[in-house]
């Protein structure tokens, strides 16, 4: 196994955690793994992107130039990341920001709207992990499991309030990838 993965949207959109989530996750998981993140000098607002690479052998170089998977939250990363993912990879998109489609027919596209998935959850920034789950459905880079762990483990204290809902939040991109529907646990409010 070998996944060469791009995260990508504004800085504030969670992009640089849920590429730390995902680089957790591939550790616990004992599998070969570089996050390198990368951001303009707006932060919030300004644009961001990260790669993670997770392999069952050891990894030459961190760089990637065609991902297998990308995952792009907004419009300028749509229109940087989906020309270069690989024949075959993966193009997940937040359908609530971003209108447009690759229009690529070599490469599987799953537009879920993330954002609204996560506005119904009561916490609009979960969006990102939202986006994981479609991933984790998508690839089997990691396992569902391994992620619960990793979200408990890599929440901060700050956001212990919002743990559930991220679960929630990566189950319902999972299922959304799957085709299938999960109910949004009306407890689960933050």
């Amino acid at each position: 196994m070998h996944h060469e993965i791009v995260i990508s949207g504004f800085g504030g959109q969670g992009v640089l955690f849920a590429g730390q989530l995902l680089a957790y996750a591939a550790l616990e998981q004992d599998q070969h793994v570089t996050w390198i993140p990368s951001y303009g000098p707006e932060m919030r607002g300004g644009t961001a992107h990260c790669t993670v690479i997770v392999s069952d052998e050891e990894i030459g170089s961190p760089v990637v130039r065609n991902p297998s998977a990308a995952l792009v939250l907004n419009p300028p990363s749509l229109a940087k990341y989906a020309p270069l993912v690989k024949p075959g990879g993966v193009l997940i998109l937040d359908a609530t920001l971003i209108e447009q489609r690759s229009a690529r027919t070599d490469i599987q596209e799953i537009a879920l709207p993330a954002k609204a998935i996560a506005d119904e959850l009561g916490a609009p920034q979960i969006a990102n992990v939202v986006m994981l789950g479609a991933l984790i459905a998508a690839t089997g880079v990691v396992a569902l499991e391994t992620m619960d762990k990793v979200l408990e483990d890599h929440v901060s204290a700050r956001h212990r309030a919002k743990l559930e809902a991220n679960k929630l939040a990566l189950r319902r991109g999972f299922a959304f990838a799957r085709g299938q529907t999960i109910a949004t646990d009306p407890s689960v409010r933050v």
